[in-house]
This record gives structure tokens, C-alpha cells and sequence, in this order.
């Protein structure tokens, strides 16, 4: 990985913590579970999700790099950092992740939710602070925007996690969602 890929990728990661955590700062029980409707995620939603996903991704990247290279599958990836930095976060385009990584409340406790999710982001950024792989040449799909190469999964780390905090800030902002004073503690 080049300096500029591992500290652009290490920008994403930390610039979402960040956010994340500015954004679920002093939430209520009752904010932290609010949901808009049905079919739509709570804030304790999202963070559980980003959670599982930056787990997922880190686990695939550790198989992925385990197998020989295949630089053949460059050309499919030629274009997708600029992708994954402009199209995951953005909000415009609505889908749902496979049931694996859907929220299923694993985490009951929103302190130890947060300490779990602190935990997936240390050591993504661990991982991304440190690693000499040959990122470029390994790869696994995702399941929309096709095949990407293991530092494509790092950038999509820390973009997948903007695009979950733009949707808690979404749930933030219906007319719904429960007012009053933010709670001091977990």
C-alpha cells in the first residue's frame, strides 16, 4: 500500500469514528431507540451494523489474503476507490444488506454497543496502520457494486460508516423522534 492509499483509507476510518460517536454522544434510551417506522433502524441499529460489517470485512480481508494474488482481476476494480468514497456514503440510493450483517440487537447495552464498535474500529485501524499485504491484488465482491480489492474493503470501512451516520442523523431529524434533555450517561 502506498503512503498516500494507507492515509487516505486511515482519514475515512478515523474521520467516521468521529463522527459516529459526536452524533450518538449523550442519546436518551429512548433516542437511541427510536424508529421511524417499522421497517427503518434506530441509531442502536446502525451502530450495531456498522459493527458486524467492519468485522465481516476484516475477517474476508484476512481469507482473501491467505490465497495467491490475482492481479488478472485489476481491471474490474479500475475506478472503484473514487466509487466507494462517492457512493456509499451518500444516502440517495436505499438498500438492504444481507441478512448476516442485519441488526439483531447482539448488543443490548448501548455502553457495551459502543465498546464493541471502538473495538471493530481499533482494529481496522490497526490493521490499516500496519499491514504491508499486497492489498491490490487480492479481492472479494460486494454484494452491489461488484468486485473490490482488499484496500477498496479499507475505504469501504470508513465510508459505510458515514453513510450509517447520515442515516442516524436522518432518524435524528423525524418530526417523531423523542425530545428532551440528552441523557449523561450509557
Amino acid at each position: 500500500m502506498q503512503a498516500a492509499e494507507r492515509d487516505l483509507a486511515l482519514q475515512h476510518l478515523h474521520a467516521s469514528r468521529r463522527r459516529l460517536l459526536e452524533t450518538v454522544a449523550g442519546l436518551s434510551p429512548e433516542q437511541r431507540s427510536f424508529k421511524p417506522a417499522g421497517d427503518c433502524w434506530s441509531v442502536a441499529d446502525c451502530v450495531e451494523h456498522i459493527i458486524v460489517v467492519e468485522h465481516f470485512v476484516l475477517d474476508s480481508v484476512d481469507r482473501r489474503l491467505q490465497s495467491a494474488p490475482e492481479p488478472e482481476k485489476q481491471a474490474e476494480v479500475a475506478g472503484k476507490d473514487e466509487v466507494i468514497q462517492q457512493r456509499v456514503p451518500a444516502r440517495d440510493i436505499r438498500v438492504k444488506g444481507p441478512e448476516a450483517v442485519l441488526p439483531t440487537g447482539r448488543w443490548p447495552d448501548f455502553a457495551t454497543l459502543l465498546d464493541q464498535f471502538e473495538a471493530a474500529r481499533n482494529r481496522s485501524i490497526q490493521f490499516t496502520s500496519g499491514t504491508e499485504a499486497d492489498l491490490r491484488n487480492h479481492f472479494f465482491p460486494h454484494p452491489f457494486l461488484g468486485q473490490f480489492d482488499c484496500y477498496q474493503w479499507l475505504l469501504f470501512i470508513g465510508t459505510h460508516c458515514e453513510r450509517h451516520v447520515r442515516q442516524m442523523e436522518e432518524v435524528q431529524k423525524n418530526a417523531e423522534y423523542p425530545k428532551g434533555l440528552a441523557a449523561t450517561g450509557g
